[in-house]
């Protein structure tokens, strides 16, 4: 135990107290008095920014509605597999997922009524009838397939 303290560490104890063990008042001051280093000050990792799209992208009309129901019902018809992939490739029809989605347009229907402008509620129900068509339709070529 002894060993281990009188091997150095890197640390300096310095005794700066005013006052003796005794309790009488030091006359002279701290001997060596070395004052510590402050760290080295630590980088900031440059905050992201944000990236704007150019203006060109922006659409002209601010999001709303019709841009809402527009949304779902491409979406829906790319699960039914009427519209080609990103790369042109035919994709597989998803119908239970197609199926949610015909499902959120109907909530939607159901929370907004009476809240819509005649437009905006003729836009619903006609997505809502082409939708549902079109998906009974195909529902009924897979079966005649299967």
């Amino acid at each position: 135990m002894a060993d281990e303290k009188n091997e150095s560490s890197g640390f300096k104890v310095v005794d700066r107290r005013a006052f003796t063990a005794e309790g009488s008042r030091r006359e002279e001051g701290p001997s060596e008095v070395k004052k510590a280093e402050p760290p080295p000050p630590v980088e900031k990792a440059p905050r992201p920014q944000r990236v704007e799209p150019p203006e060109a992208e922006l659409p002209d009309e601010p999001s709303g509605f019709e841009t809402l129901v527009s949304y779902l019902s491409t979406t829906t018809m790319f699960q039914l597999g009427l519209i080609p992939g990103p790369g042109g490739e035919r994709i597989p029809a998803d119908m239970t997922n197609a199926q949610r989605t015909i499902d959120l347009l109907q909530v939607l229907q159901e929370k907004t009524q009476g809240n819509l402008s005649p437009n905006e509620s003729r836009l619903l129900d006609d997505v809502l009838y082409e939708l549902r068509m079109t998906f009974v339709e195909l529902q009924k070529r897979q079966a005649r397939k299967g």
